[in-house]
């Protein structure tokens, strides 16, 4: 094999066992943050600041996604059920939309893109400044004190984000089909009704748990290891983003092809 060939090859093989011992090494990570999370001493404040920092921070951003994300489905639905007259399937179609797919997946990408960014950039900044360091001389687990709560924030705020983009987006959808496009707002209600399920319910917020853990354990384990500096930062932040991102999409279909 030539080199000029063998070269991409052997580039590509390298950067798939660095994504699989990343991978490895989150898994270790959450494993590590389980058995923290059950052992003394429990931190009640450090955990109401995750909650804070995941949940009420990112509430304006979801429903301001939510609203539009609503708005665009409904009028985009309307236009193409208006071609053999089956308008009467908004308010059904736009509902199945939001809880199966629109409303985890974009919830945990703008709070990936938000909080995420920001927890690997706070927890960098602690890395390549040596206070984790200084934290295990002082026998505080870095485990324990910084991912243990944002992880747990992760897994019970972004289902409760979910179900507040679902209910918002629905909301306008009705604001718009009805009172703007002319749907009658009972065929509406009626058609959410019949195409939306308990379990529906059920799995929008099982995705929005398990996006939530995804993103913690990633914006944590990408600032935990990040080094060289200011740069090495803000290397972390983009590439946890991008990863967060990426590993919502297959959750997703994964979830799916489970749930459906």
């Amino acid at each position: 094999m030539s080199s000029q060939l063998k070269k991409p090859i052997e580039s590509l093989g390298r950067g798939l066992i660095r994504n699989v011992e990343e991978v490895g090494h989150m898994a270790i990570m959450l494993g590590q943050t389980a058995v923290w999370l059950v052992r003394p001493p429990y931190r009640p404040r450090i955990f109401l600041q995750a909650l804070d920092q995941v949940g009420v921070g990112s509430v304006f951003i979801v429903i301001f996604t939510g609203i539009f994300t609503g708005l665009v489905l409904a009028y985009q639905s309307i236009i193409a059920f208006a071609m053999f007259n089956a308008q009467t399937l908004v308010g059904g179609t736009v509902a199945v939309s939001m809880v199966r797919e629109l409303g985890p997946v974009l919830t945990g990408l703008m709070v990936a893109g938000r909080t995420g960014s920001a927890m690997t950039t706070e927890i960098g900044t602690m890395r390549v400044s040596e206070q984790i360091d200084a934290m295990s001389v002082m026998a505080v687990n870095p485990i324990q004190y910084l991912v243990a709560p944002r992880v747990v924030a992760g897994l019970i705020t972004i289902p409760l984000l979910t179900l507040l983009f679902n209910f918002v987006g629905i909301v306008a959808s009705y604001v718009l089909s009805v009172n703007i496009m002319g749907i009658d707002p009972g065929i509406f209600i009626q058609k959410i009704k019949d195409f939306v399920t308990p379990f529906d319910l059920f799995a929008t917020a099982l995705k929005g748990a398990c996006f939530g853990v995804a993103i913690t354990v990633i914006a944590c384990y990408k600032g935990f290891f990040a080094s060289g500096g200011a740069k090495g930062v803000g290397e972390a932040t983009t590439s946890s983003v991008v990863t967060s991102s990426i590993a919502i999409l297959v959750i997703d279909y994964i979830l799916t092809l489970f749930l459906w």
